[in-house]
């Protein structure tokens, strides 16, 4: 059974196909299926809302159960921040990102660099039914690139498995913000009729 996931991101689509696969779910982004979503506003004020934001709107456009995240990193010195701005944060891409980051917490020691991943999913059904699932991931914010792993915020983010820009694809489903929501999802999913 397809599902549309609404994000251009592969990274995140493989991440999903490879926690959903067993149910039977394709996940497949607008592309994959010759669709063309419209560009909605992220205008919510926590993970969810955006989630839920995209989910509702690629069900709607689509006629497909549409799974939507939000996720980020909230950094405990920065008063949780950048958290939903995440992805916008410096206004650039991945690298601006972790630039701008490393600066903020330049000369920041490590006890005070404490951080958590965020992931809400929504997932939204044509019938009206939706689901919804969270997870988080704790850790610190290192001094400098570390892998070329993952993405986002990725090779700064350490965790007592590791620093996720080094781990493989497997170990960082296991523990990571996403990896937790999707396996919530998945459980969900399970009690669903998905005919």
């Amino acid at each position: 059974m397809d599902f549309l996931i609404a994000t251009h991101n592969k990274k995140k689509q493989a991440e999903m196909q490879r926690v959903l696969e067993p149910l039977g779910i394709n996940v497949k982004t607008a592309e994959d299926l010759g669709i063309e979503l419209s560009e909605v506003e992220e205008n919510g004020t926590t993970f969810y809302e955006n989630a839920r934001i995209k989910a509702l709107s690629g069900c709607k456009e689509s006629g497909l159960p549409c799974i939507a995240d939000d996720s980020g990193i909230c950094v405990d010195f920065l008063d949780g921040g950048p958290g939903i701005y995440s992805a916008r944060y410096s206004g650039g891409d991945d690298e601006d990102n972790n630039d701008k980051l490393l600066k903020e917490l330049d000369g920041v020691e490590t006890e005070k660099r404490t951080a958590h991943y965020a992931c809400s999913i929504s997932c939204c059904f044509p019938d009206g039914r939706e689901l919804k699932a969270e997870g988080k991931c704790y850790g610190y914010i290192g001094f400098e690139r570390q892998g070329t792993g993952g993405f986002g915020y990725d090779p700064l983010f350490i965790t007592e498995k590791g620093c996720f820009g080094e781990l493989s694809p497997a170990e960082k489903d296991e523990i990571s913000h996403r990896g937790i929501a999707l396996r919530e999802l998945k459980e969900k999913l399970e009690s669903e009729n998905l005919q």
